[in-house]
């Protein structure tokens, strides 16, 4: 398995130290930034909240993109086995497979938003993990809801692949890839999406 480059200082502490709770991706995303704000290690503007899902909002999963000024990105994706970090053009590849057998409402699209943006705007009062009898579908994290001066909800924002809507820049997958992929041979294996 592919490590991270030669060079390369994680921002976050190792995956067993971060903050995690199973199922809620957003949040894990929120206190990445979170932390990499409070080390003032890593300029805060170089991540990006990456919302990965599709038109008919079937399911979502959220990513932490690093775009470095090196010649590789990285991501943070504390719900895979892939390496923490992993090289943008290794996640890319084992992590995002062709829509091609999929029908075009259910194929991928991208939101990006700025880790500060992120953390600044970002709420969730976790109603939507509660099923009709407003008992948990998982366990909730130990710490309080995240919410903002104008908001205790707003995940429907996020997750909502309407460029209309929300915050931050919306991009079919295959468009992400190539603006942030290094362009090396990896891109061979999203050809066609």
């Amino acid at each position: 398995m592919a490590r991270p480059e030669a060079g390369y200082e994680a921002a976050v502490r190792p995956r067993p130290a971060c903050t995690y709770t199973s199922c809620y991706c957003e949040e894990n995303v929120w206190k990445l930034c979170d932390y990499i704000r409070s080390q003032d290690r890593h300029p805060l503007e170089e991540f990006y909240a990456v919302f990965i899902s599709n038109d008919r909002r079937m399911d979502y999963h959220v990513i932490l993109l690093h775009v470095t000024s090196g010649e590789q990105n990285f991501i943070y994706d504390l719900d895979t086995v892939l390496p923490f970090p992993c090289p943008f053009d290794v996640y890319s590849v084992e992590a995002f497979r062709l829509d091609d057998s999929l029908r075009p409402e259910f194929h991928r699209k991208i939101r990006m938003i700025r880790a500060d943006l992120y953390l600044k705007t970002f709420a969730s009062d976790r109603s939507h993990m509660k099923d009709a009898d407003g008992k948990w579908q998982k366990p909730p994290p130990p710490y309080p809801c995240i919410e903002t001066a104008d908001s205790k909800m707003n995940l429907d924002d996020f997750i909502s692949m309407n460029p209309e809507v929300g915050w931050g820049s919306v991009f079919s997958l295959s468009d992400f890839v190539h603006r942030f992929g290094s362009q090396t041979d990896y891109s061979y294996s999203l050809e066609g999406q």
